[in-house]
């Protein structure tokens, strides 16, 4: 039976399984060549659908913060993340983006106090090395525009990742999820409509792809993905998010008859090993103080 940490641990990486879903979704259900319209339609309707949940505005310094954290988790990261998934192999952008987790136990070393240490920084090079051996193909080629969005959206959604555990939450985690969710989608708005005008004709298959991205992959994903930054390490939950490339090389190969070599197979081994040795048994004494009763909103009942 899972402990309270691992079964938290367990739900928290569902957002990144889900996330892992998102390359072949982009690739069979959106139209092509519109990497910011898709940022957009991911996170706005997701952010005013739960903002109409709960009914709840940002008070005090939540005004601020909250678009901080929207630009940078969502509005930024979301913008950068499909630029470089149109200009870059999968492969490639998914692992430029494994750096991920070093820059989080880095900024949280110097912004929240955690402790920098060999083990974490081991963890994040084992797995940046098994995400390179699962993705990375002989032929990928490399454009410079897309290897710097994908290094641009690693460090915008690190920095988001350490000052949302900075921070904490003001009110429920759903209201605090909606309130970032409609800042990154307002930013991205005027964007989207300078840089590519308006949006094309959708299809029915369009819109069921940006129906899933935003209510499954955006709404359901950040709610459980918050949840558990608030509660874990932030150096431990930003390890999970290296489950999104294992299920993208899974996913490419189920269902777009996608081959996997030997390499690529070990180097989902050495990703999911990372994640084993790196998991709950090794951040237990560190989430205690963390975990919380909460309600079904997110809410601490303890006192603050």
């Amino acid at each position: 039976m899972l402990s309270k940490t691992g079964l938290l641990t367990t739900t928290t990486a569902l957002a990144p399984i889900v996330w892992g879903t998102t390359y072949i979704v982009a690739a069979e259900l959106l139209p092509p060549d519109r990497p910011l319209l898709a940022a957009l339609l991911r996170s706005l309707p997701a952010g005013l659908l739960l903002l109409l949940l709960v009914r709840r505005l940002p008070r005090g310094s939540w005004w601020w913060r909250s678009a901080v954290l929207g630009v940078l988790n969502i509005g930024l990261f979301f913008a950068l993340l499909f630029v470089a998934a149109y200009r870059l192999p999968g492969g490639v952008a998914a692992t430029v983006g494994a750096v991920q987790p070093l820059l989080v136990a880095l900024f949280a070393s110097r912004w929240i106090g955690e402790r920098l240490t060999g083990r974490k920084l081991a963890a994040g090079v084992a797995g940046l090395a098994g995400v390179g051996l699962l993705v990375l193909q002989a032929q990928a080629r490399l454009d410079a525009l897309g290897v710097a969005a994908a290094l641009g959206g690693a460090v915008a959604m690190a920095a988001g990742v350490v000052l949302t555990k900075k921070w904490g939450t003001p009110d429920t985690l759903l209201a605090a999820t909606s309130w970032q969710l409609v800042a990154g989608g307002l930013f991205l708005l005027p964007v989207a409509l300078l840089v590519e005008g308006p949006p094309p004709a959708l299809t029915g298959v369009n819109l069921a792809g940006y129906a899933y991205l935003g209510v499954i992959g955006t709404a359901l994903a950040y709610c459980l993905w918050f949840r558990g930054l608030h509660r874990l390490p932030a150096s431990s939950t930003a390890l999970l998010g290296l489950l999104s490339p294992v299920v993208a090389a899974a996913a490419g190969w189920l269902l777009a008859g996608q081959s996997l070599s030997p390499g690529q197979c070990l180097g989902a081994a050495m990703v999911l090993a990372t994640l084993v040795l790196a998991g709950p048994a090794g951040h237990r004494r560190a989430t205690a103080a963390a975990v919380r009763p909460h309600d079904v909103l997110g809410r601490s009942v303890s006192p603050r």
